[in-house]
């Protein structure tokens, strides 16, 4: 099953069926009947996750510069996405697949990552405390603004752990539902999964955007961590929480069926025994059965996701910088200034998912009304545009076409009023981004008669390479020319173009009848 997300993964669950299929090599008893209730109460962990993670979309990029990493360096920090997405997506789900816990195949995943999703929100959320103890300046933060590199290397640490434990926790918590649904079907349970994923979105953006958590938990406040940092906490440990609840909810009301393992007769050529490939291999092997048509959606699919990940990766630290006029490591009235600009990208990112949500309730109509081909190429070229309007917006709000980002002083209410429409309007292509490509890859598995698990590993590969891409190249990039994130938005604009020019002559014909939209819920 495949969800694209704000830190650019997809997941790919190997032999996932809906209904309480069984894995290769095993069997299920047929699913209970469960009440459409019940349902919904079991998908209640995926908003518990999306929560935390759109907490890490909003806040970590800007508030590990506060500790001394450059903003040429934070990009790397993000690698940790493509290799969960390759590595730790196929290998759980395939693990969970034919586990034969008596607990069930899902369950125990789901509860191992979510305990390891706490325990990581509790290292990024105290790391300033734990490098303060580790021998980092024991300076008052309102006065040393010097770097905190034991807090930064524990930061990191912690953010790959919490990126790796939610990879670990989506791909069983999507399969569930698909056992689950019964006579709901997988679609109603893809639904209800999505809706609890939105949820999370709306009430993480809505917390980061808070600045009052280090007021409503004063002891929050340390000698190492000023607001911002006891602001982080808050968000943070309420995440704990809210996680903690969402998965006793979840663990009470999923009942899985037990999986029993049937010993699989190996197949023979040439008088020897082959094993077949599983997990990442099985995708990278199968390149050569691909479908027809579906070169061309990996070339445009990597396209798209290239003028994308530069605005994942930056949308707040943009505000805080560009917008605001702020600097992390600047004097006391910068620093207010960027963490205010950062709430108010968070904020930015909240209309964002209700404009998505919105949205993907007109993706299938525009479709089959459209063709798929027309509406995904006029995302790219909407895209193309806002990235551009980025650019220029960046340059009205320092009213200084040449010089420095950080050398403006002033900004504007026109400026930032604008700049949170342009983050809601992004709302629209990405609810396309989060369901055409998808709709269309599997379409053209449909056609051949089957692939489905095949097309959409691949096309994980080529949303993985561009965030690899990015997260190597964008900081530099953005450090070379000197201007703040206006070059990786830049870049991302021309990807757009060049993303909407290709499908236009490259992308397969779908037929519009057939067609039916792909929710993936993504981050």
């Amino acid at each position: 099953m495949a969800r694209g997300g704000g830190n650019g993964e997809v997941e790919l669950s190997v032999g996932v069926g809906g209904g309480g299929g069984g894995a290769a090599g095993g069997a299920v008893d047929p699913p209970v009947r469960i009440s459409l209730g019940r349902l919904i109460l079991a998908g209640m962990v995926a908003g518990g996750v999306q929560y935390g993670w759109a907490l890490q979309l909003s806040l970590l990029t800007p508030y590990v510069q506060t500790l001394g990493l450059s903003h040429a360096l934070t990009s790397f920090m993000w690698l940790c996405g493509p290799i969960a997405g390759l590595v730790v997506q196929p290998c759980v789900g395939l693990y969970s697949d034919k586990c034969t816990s008596r607990w069930g195949r899902r369950r125990p995943f789901i509860l191992t990552g979510c305990l390891l999703i706490c325990l990581a929100v509790i290292i990024v959320g105290f790391s300033a405390d734990i490098g303060a103890v580790l021998g980092d300046s024991k300076g008052e933060c309102s006065l040393y603004h010097g770097p905190r590199w034991h807090a930064a290397i524990v930061y990191v640490l912690g953010f790959w752990l919490l990126d790796f434990s939610n990879n670990t926790v989506q791909g069983p918590a999507r399969a569930l539902m698909a056992d689950l649904s019964a006579q709901h079907g997988p679609s109603a349970a893809n639904s209800i999964f999505c809706s609890w994923m939105a949820l999370g979105n709306i009430l993480g953006y809505s917390s980061g955007s808070t600045n009052n958590w280090h007021k409503w938990f004063p002891f929050l406040r340390t000698r190492a961590c000023c607001e911002a940092r006891a602001n982080l906490k808050g968000a943070f440990l309420v995440a704990v929480l809210f996680l903690s609840f969402c998965l006793v909810i979840t663990l009470i009301f999923a009942k899985e069926v037990p999986y029993k393992a049937i010993a699989p007769l190996p197949t023979k050529a040439n008088g020897q025994v082959e094993v077949e490939p599983t997990g990442p291999l099985a995708v990278f092997k199968g390149f050569k059965n691909l479908p027809p048509g579906m070169p061309s959606v990996l070339l445009v699919t990597g396209l798209t996701w290239l003028s994308w990940f530069p605005f994942i990766l930056y949308d707040t630290d943009w505000m805080g910088r560009e917008i605001y006029h702020g600097d992390p490591k600047g004097t006391p009235e910068e620093t207010n200034a960027f963490q205010e600009g950062v709430r108010a990208g968070a904020f930015g990112l909240l209309l964002n998912s209700i404009v998505l949500g919105f949205s993907s309730f007109l993706i299938e109509p525009l479709c089959k009304r459209l063709g798929p081909r027309v509406v995904w190429v006029s995302s790219n070229f909407l895209v193309c545009l806002s990235m551009a309007a980025i650019c220029i917006i960046s340059w009205w709000a320092t009213k200084d076409l040449h010089g420095y980002i950080q050398h403006a002083i002033t900004a504007s209410k026109d400026v930032k009023a604008v700049s949170l429409v342009l983050f809601a309007f992004l709302g629209v292509p990405l609810a396309i981004l989060y369901s055409v490509p998808f709709a269309v890859t599997a379409q053209l598995a449909a056609n051949k008669g089957g692939g489905q698990g095949l097309c959409t590993g691949v096309q994980n590969i080529a949303i993985v390479i561009p965030q690899v891409i990015i997260a190597v190249g964008a900081g530099p990039w953005d450090e070379l020319f000197g201007k703040g994130n206006i070059p990786a938005f830049g870049m991302a604009s021309g990807f757009a173009l060049i993303g909407g020019i290709a499908g236009i002559f490259l992308l397969p014909k779908i037929s519009r009848r057939q067609f039916r939209a792909v929710s993936t819920g993504g981050h």
